[in-house]
Order: C-alpha cells, then structure tokens, then sequence
C-alpha cells in the first residue's frame, strides 16, 4: 500500500514538473499618441536630483555623500541600452555616490555640474550622430526645460515643477526616485518594440 502511495505521489511530481510555460503577454499601455512620439527615439536625455532620486540631498560639512537610487529606475536604464537606446545623464552635481551608480548602469554619457544642459544634450547628440528628432527627455526643474522643449518627447514625474509639468507630453503619476524614471523607460521600450521581446527574456 505504501508503494502505491509513493508511486502516486511520483506521478503528480512529474506531471508537475512538465507544465507548459505559456509566454508573458505585457499588461503595461501607453497612450498612442505617446508612443507616435517616442517611436524614433534613440536617446534618453535624464536629469538626476528629483528624477532618478527623491530629490533630496544628504549633506555633510565635507559635501553631498549619499544619494538615494531606485533599483526599477535602475534597471530600466540597463534595457534602454539592451534595447539600442542611449541614456544620457545631465546633472548640475556631481559626487562620488553618483559617479559609482552611473558606472554600475553603464551609463558612459554623462554631463556633471552643468546648469546649461542644452548645449551639453547637442554635444552628446552630435557625437552620437543623432538629432534632436531622436531624443527624448525627463526633468524637474527649470535647468531641465531647454533640453525637454526641444526634444521630440519630453517626461515628467509627478513632484516636477508647475512650470516643467505645463510643457512635459506626459506628466507620471510617480515621483522621482520612486519609478517615475523606469515608466519613462518602459515607454520608450514599447515604443521602439523592444518591450515585449526583453520581458519574455526575463520571464522564461
């Protein structure tokens, strides 16, 4: 009788083990009119303080120390690259905390302690090749703006100024260092057709 039971038992343990693994079908939706936008991009212009953090600096008397990062924003910039879309980082800071996470994306584009971002996106544009047509571009603040108005999809996340969000083609629901930044990528990824593609990757 316990053979039977232990054989049963076998049998329920196998059939279990050869459950089909269907592929993921993607729950994430952009509007179309997005994703018309950011369908040529193939660069992703990111501020950091308040777009890829909270915002909020941690000062000590020998300067900024730490700076807090969101994981999701995080990997979201690794499958922009995946993806063939460049992110490139303009930032009127600059610190070793930054310089360190940058490196651990991959991020090799980036601008520090630069108020006048517009000329340090043209430069990146024009040693990629690319134009502001290919760009697109979230921010927060008005040192933001210049880049956001000229490129062909500009993004904003919800703690963004008045006068940032009044321009932005989408305004997130989430704030800076709490996802906002990795929406801005998923769009971007769907709009290229490379979400769907990089999801089953990770799934399978």
């Amino acid at each position: 009788m316990w053979r039977a039971q232990h054989q049963r038992f076998d049998a329920g343990k196998s059939h279990m083990s050869a459950k089909l693994i269907q592929p993921l079908q993607p729950v994430l939706m952009f509007a179309p009119t997005l994703l018309l936008k950011a369908q040529s991009v193939k660069v992703a212009f990111f501020d950091i303080d308040g777009v890829l953090t909270d915002g909020g600096l941690y000062m000590s008397e020998q300067g900024e120390s730490l700076k807090r990062f969101n994981t999701l924003d995080g990997h979201g910039i690794k499958l922009l690259q995946k993806a063939g879309i460049t992110p490139v980082v303009i930032t009127g800071r600059d610190s070793a905390a930054l310089r360190a996470r940058l490196l651990a994306l991959g991020v090799v584009h980036a601008h520090f302690g630069t108020e006048d971002k517009a000329p340090a996106a043209l430069k990146s544009l024009r040693a990629l090749g690319l134009d502001w047509s290919d760009a697109a571009a979230i921010g927060d603040d008005w040192p933001d703006l210049p880049v956001m108005r000229r490129a062909a999809l500009s993004f904003a996340p919800a703690n963004a100024h008045a006068e940032v969000k009044a321009i932005a083609d989408h305004v997130s629901a989430l704030a800076g260092g709490h996802g906002a930044a990795r929406e801005f990528c998923d769009l971007l990824l769907v709009a290229s057709g490379h979400y769907a593609s990089l999801l089953q990757v990770y799934a399978a």
